[in-house]
């Protein structure tokens, strides 16, 4: 069985690794219903990508000589789909301890200077089937602690970490809904920590040279640390605060006052309670539309309407995938087509719902000038869809990332194929 998985893991990776595709050339996408998400649908519309980037959209766009045309009539046309919560690429099978590399041990619960996208697999088996489903960019996360660490973004390309990165740091990372994973018995205590963290911060920052001769007070956390969070204290970079109780969201709003911390809400089941004051102070959600029944007691008020909330009172939503708990996002960073279906379902407006799973996630980490949108200069992540791309039964048909299309042969691919093909005589009754 172990020999099995271990032929069945090294097809994959050499599947991943000479993945057909077409090198970056003029590609012009034609005849398809085309939302840029920018701007109004096109019907009829083309997209021409060149070298990696889109260089035309519209109604009346000449195709360019020579250009490898793709026949969209009658399908959906949207930029690629950003993941903005995820483990993609750090984490391979949650039950195995070498597979994990989301979480750093730090000190006292606190790992700032944790930079996640360091441990990533760029031939991880996982990355193939989020890109077959149209998922072209994604955030990894760390987890774990107080402050877990940073956040970066990535496009799901082949190549090195390096190659796929697109922009890191986008986010430190900090988890207030847990007081025992953060060392500490109470929520009110959490905070109080988090606090002496920052006031820490900013003590270092202005006593850098008395740190350095060893003539300052002891702080709560390592020199590296500290030195992470100082454009957090700066408001250059946001932190995404993972919490899911609406006192926890507000005690989390406070500390972005009193501190003018840029604050990002991760999770925020109950956040449809907060919908007003989170919209008045301009502060985003990333959260999902699939669960509504509570994983614990900060959960009580979950419901599959949070996002649809939400976006009605002005929030901005990037919808994420498996909010709510569990372990399993690792895996099904492609399920977030059916988180938006799901919003949909429960009051998000279909073009809300496109926006808060392209270019509401590209805003909110500052990348949306590469990605989230079908604009000439951003890059060619761009996919067509065989129907509405939040229907269940819809196919992403063509990817492309950065320009170049991909057909990948998956996990699933590769295991339905072989028991398609199993000799007769398995499948009798009784056989193994």
């Amino acid at each position: 069985m172990i020999s099995n998985r271990l032929k069945l893991t090294a097809a994959i990776a050499l599947v991943a690794a000479t993945a057909p595709g077409l090198e970056a050339q003029t590609v012009a996408i034609t005849g398809g219903k085309v939302y840029p998400v920018s701007g109004p649908p096109i019907e009829n519309g083309t997209v021409v990508i060149t070298d990696g980037r889109i260089t035309a959209v519209g109604a009346n766009v000449a195709v360019p000589a020579g250009a490898q045309r793709i026949d969209a009539t009658g399908k959906i046309v949207t930029p690629g789909f950003v993941n903005s919560a995820t483990q993609l690429g750090v984490q391979e099978v949650a039950a195995v301890g070498d597979t994990r590399d989301a979480s750093a041990r730090g000190k006292d619960e606190i790992a700032a200077a944790f930079t996640v996208w360091e441990g990533l697999n760029p031939n991880s088996v996982l990355l193939a089937p989020a890109r077959k489903a149209g998922i072209t960019s994604f955030v990894v996360m760390p987890t774990g602690g107080l402050v877990a660490g940073q956040a970066a973004l990535v496009d799901v390309v082949p190549g090195t970490t390096t190659d796929m990165i697109i922009r890191a740091p986008v986010a430190m990372i900090a988890e207030v809904g847990d007081p025992q994973s953060a060392g500490v018995n109470a929520r009110g205590e959490l905070i109080v920590k988090l606090r002496e963290l920052l006031e820490d911060t900013k003590y270092f920052q202005a006593h850098r040279d008395a740190f350095d001769r060893a003539q300052t007070r002891p702080f709560a956390a390592s020199r590296l640390d500290l030195q992470a969070m100082i454009p957090v204290v700066e408001g250059r970079l946001p932190l995404v605060v993972n919490v899911d109780k609406e006192a926890d969201i507000d005690a989390a709003m406070r500390l972005a006052r009193d501190y003018n911390i840029k604050l990002i809400i991760g999770g925020g089941a109950e956040a449809w309670m907060m919908a007003d004051k989170l919209a008045a102070a301009r502060i985003p959600v990333l959260t999902g539309a699939m669960n509504n029944i509570p994983s614990g007691f900060a959960t009580l008020g979950q419901r599959q309407e949070n996002a649809a909330l939400l976006r009605k009172a002005g929030v901005q939503v990037a919808l994420i995938g498996n909010a709510g708990g569990g372990d399993e996002e690792a895996f099904n960073v492609r399920n977030l087509k059916q988180e938006a279906g799901n919003a949909v379902a429960y009051g998000m407006s279909w073009d809300d719902a496109l926006r808060a799973v392209t270019l509401a996630p590209a805003e909110v980490f500052g990348v949306a000038d590469r990605v989230g949108s079908l604009q000439a200069g951003r890059e060619g992540n761009v996919v067509v869809w065989s129907g509405d791309p939040f229907e269940f039964t819809t196919r992403a048909e063509r990817v492309f990332v950065r320009g170049r299309e991909y057909h990948d042969t998956t996990r699933q691919d590769l295991l339905v194929d072989r028991y398609k093909n199993l000799p007769a005589s398995h499948n009798l009754p009784g056989a193994h």
